[in-house]
């Protein structure tokens, strides 16, 4: 075969392969954000929203909150701390603290204090605040409402396999721990297994 040939049967397979890749088409279908779209296994939307509801409608069902309400005769404060990713796969944990504080306000028992970072922010407005407003608009420092309770928790996972078989277990731990002395209230747990079957092309 001759150089021109190669170079000619060279272009033409570039030319079908951009043609084959020209040809692809994406569809877009919009669904409902409820819906269950459950593509890799992984942990997903469904699985945040899901855990976080179940697991404060166990918490809002246990003695702490009557007995706090009871001796205090108000809801109590509540802050979300640390959620840790200790699982095998990346875990976006900001929106699963998101669901849970969605789950605990609107729950009508729970009263809700900003995070560390939020306070942070809220703090250099307040600053600016005493510098540049008038003194009946301030909002001045020293006013901040204290927590309560701190909830805190961490996502675990363990993986199995066995030919074309694949299991995802999924274990998230809570603890809601009294700020005042440190006791541990409420102790919350929520578990997922998930089966992954591989199809062979035959």
């Amino acid at each position: 075969m001759t150089y021109k040939n190669k170079m000619i049967n060279m272009a033409l397979v570039a030319f079908l392969a951009l043609g084959f890749t020209a040809c692809k088409t994406t569809t877009v279908e919009r669904v409902d954000t409820d819906s269950v779209q459950d593509l890799s296994g992984n942990w997903n939307d469904t699985d945040s929203r899901l855990v976080s509801s179940r697991m404060v409608t166990d918490m809002m069902s246990r003695k702490w909150l009557t007995s706090y309400q009871v001796k205090n005769g108000k809801n109590p404060v509540l802050i979300v701390g640390a959620v840790r990713n200790l699982s095998h796969e990346h875990i976006n944990t900001r929106t699963f603290i998101a669901d849970l504080e969605r789950e605990l306000i609107n729950s009508g028992e729970i009263d809700f204090v900003a995070s560390s970072t939020e306070r942070q922010e809220i703090r250099g407005e307040r600053s600016d605040q005493a510098e540049n407003a008038s003194m009946g608009t301030q909002n001045v420092a020293g006013e901040e409402t204290g927590a309560d309770f701190m909830l805190k928790g961490e996502i675990n996972t363990i993986f199995d396999a066995a030919a074309d078989t694949k299991v995802k277990y999924y274990q998230v731990d809570l603890t809601l721990i009294s700020l005042k002395d440190n006791r541990k209230v409420w102790l919350g747990q929520k578990k997922i297994k998930k089966v992954l079957e591989t199809g062979r092309f035959r």
